[in-house]
């Protein structure tokens, strides 16, 4: 069975890409890395359900353990409007440098799942430390098992969380739900 370098961005987007790539004979060895999840507490909620979920379905797990409020922040600088490109580089570039490290020919990464990505950045992202690294991306659009991967993750009583990770998309989230009642 083929094995691949799977950067896991929480447990529930994870579901459904772990049981694809396994119906396709791959088998992913998962990889966390999310400097990006903040505050501490969002970070350590979703690395737990992910060792605990890792556990469950025999997932090997590498965890790249590095808290990187300061990195991330440092990275975005002021422009918090290309964040996403930056925050996708920061970790792409790691899941690809570790594969290449690791000896896995290829990696792909549970982002890809998610319709509330920029899925064509997250692949020209993607490609480029691939090509940087010496390391295949191993594209795949998950995008369609995004709802049933979410509704597994409920049934399954698996932390949920309710934004993206990084602490802008935590204000934003609040400002939605401040313009909603606004309106109301």
């Amino acid at each position: 069975m083929a094995s691949t370098l799977l950067h896991i961005c929480c447990a529930p987007c994870s579901i459904r890409c772990i049981e694809t790539l396994r119906a396709e004979g791959i088998e992913p060895v998962g990889y966390w890395y999310n400097p990006n999840i903040h505050p501490y507490t969002e970070y350590r909620s979703r690395k737990t359900t992910l060792e605990e979920y890792a556990k469950a379905i025999d997932l090997p797990l590498i965890i790249n353990n590095e808290y990187g409020l300061r990195p991330f922040l440092h990275a975005v600088g002021e422009a918090f409007d290309d964040r996403c490109e930056t925050c996708y580089r920061m970790r792409l570039n790691e899941v690809a440098r570790t594969a290449a490290e690791k000896g896995f020919a290829s990696f792909t990464t549970t982002l890809l799942i998610s319709p509330y990505q920029d899925h064509e950045l997250i692949v020209r992202v993607a490609n480029e430390a691939a090509a940087a690294h010496g390391v295949t991306f191993l594209y795949r659009d998950f995008r369609p098992y995004f709802k049933e991967g979410q509704q597994i993750a409920r049934d399954s009583g698996l932390y949920m969380q309710k934004y993206c990770g990084c602490i802008f998309s935590e204000e934003e989230r609040y400002r939605r739900k401040k313009i909603a009642k606004s309106t109301v």
